[in-house]
């Protein structure tokens, strides 16, 4: 048997992507030559193979590549808990592990407390927005922006539309590039 796609995909979930000793994130990004790289490895607490460690000859053969039996780690402490199965027993390495999924979950939860959320209230919402008239002064907003909603008129004909898309895309594309620009590259875009 082999480990199912389910049980791999519910290790790496709720490990969350990181060696359940040292924390190491396991997969190592892609880069401008190559692919991504995993360097996380799912081992078993009880081997199945007759002299593998903590191997134990009354676990069906069948249960071997089940969740339970699997923790995630990177390379060096595979090595290191089937190296030392005396240290390492199965008993340690289930605490090491639901520990370690404790951690993760606690952590996700405290990033989630951390997500600021805005709500418009009616009243805050003004009957007019200043009046724009220079580029320096949608620079300066678009600089102070955390996001974008760029919302418009219906547009009454296909002159319209090119003229209103083209300019949100091109309000768009500076919002995003503006914090790469110097003092004097603001200058000839807000021009």
């Amino acid at each position: 048997m082999s480990i199912s796609d389910k049980t791999r995909k519910t290790l790496w979930g709720r490990s969350g992507n990181r060696c359940s000793i040292c924390k190491l994130e396991l997969i190592i990004d892609e880069t401008e030559k190559d692919d991504s790289s995993i360097i996380g490895e799912e081992c078993h607490i009880i081997s199945g193979q007759m002299n593998g460690p903590r191997h134990d000859q009354n676990r069906p053969k069948d249960k071997i590549d089940r969740y339970d039996n699997l923790i995630l780690l990177c390379r060096i402490h595979h090595k290191m808990i089937d190296d030392q199965p005396e240290t390492f027993t199965k008993e340690i390495i289930k605490q090491i592990k639901v520990k370690h999924e404790h951690w993760v979950s606690k952590s996700l939860e405290r990033q989630e407390d951390k997500l600021l959320r805005i709500k418009r209230i009616k009243e805050n919402i003004p009957e007019k927005l200043p009046r724009v008239t220079t580029g320096k002064e949608i620079i300066n907003i678009l600089d102070r922006a955390m996001g974008y909603e760029f919302d418009h008129d219906e547009p009454k004909n296909e002159t319209e539309v090119e003229l209103i898309s083209g300019f949100l895309q091109y309000l768009h594309d500076f919002g995003d590039l503006l914090s790469d620009f110097e003092s004097g590259e603001r200058v000839r875009l807000g021009f």
